[in-house]
């Protein structure tokens, strides 16, 4: 996460769509994707995802976003997930993911909230959602607590001048959603687009990362 700077994350209920997705993204140079578990049969898709960044993309570390309790954790990691992301702080799947030595990242609002995980071990921290939070937080964070490693989340785009404003407030790194992944008038995606887009972004980030 720190050496790229970027995780795209996105979900899609259609396999073939989302190995497209993902083929894509791994084009465009993301060795890290968040496949976001918010659809029935979320599981079945992401195995069938697991296996095939296993024999098709080396290299390519996939985790699971959207997790809400320890069970579905555990599930996850036992189909592959490379780690964890949540939406909110959850000590229950902090211990899962401890237990097995798999990275966590928490959704988390406050500075009590971070202070909290990192008490569980947390190594970086989600600002979710960072749309509402701004690059403002980050550096306010920053201040007191400059160990403090932060991923925004939400309200992230591809487009240089928002990166910049990120990664010079202090972002570790950034998860890219909807902003990367557009649909077009017909609901489907222009992969060459997706990956054309990540291209530059990779770029832009290690030049702010410097």
């Amino acid at each position: 996460m720190e050496s790229t700077g970027l995780v795209p994350l996105f979900y899609h209920q259609d396999i073939t769509v989302a190995k497209n997705l993902i083929k894509a993204c791994y084009d465009g140079g993301a060795r890290l994707l968040e496949f976001t578990a918010r659809g029935d049969f979320a599981h079945e898709i992401f195995a069938q995802l697991s296996k095939y960044c296993a024999s098709d993309l080396p290299g390519m570390i996939l985790g699971v976003g959207s997790v809400t309790d320890a069970a579905a954790a555990s599930m996850y990691m036992s189909l592959g997930a490379n780690f964890i992301v949540t939406p909110v702080y959850r000590e229950d799947i902090a211990i899962v993911c401890n237990r097995r030595k798999v990275l966590w990242s928490p959704g988390c609002g406050s500075l009590t909230e971070i202070c909290k995980a990192e008490e569980m071990g947390c190594e970086i921290v989600k600002l979710f959602p960072g749309g509402i939070y701004g690059p403002g937080m980050i550096k306010a964070i920053k201040g007191p607590q400059p160990w403090t490693k932060v991923m925004p989340t939400g309200g992230v785009t591809a487009e240089k001048a928002n990166l910049e404003g990120w990664f010079k407030a202090g972002a570790s790194c950034v998860g890219l959603g909807s902003k990367l992944f557009v649909k077009d008038s017909d609901g489907g995606y222009d992969y060459e687009d997706i990956k054309s887009k990540l291209v530059n972004a990779l770029e832009w980030v290690q030049e702010f990362k410097k």
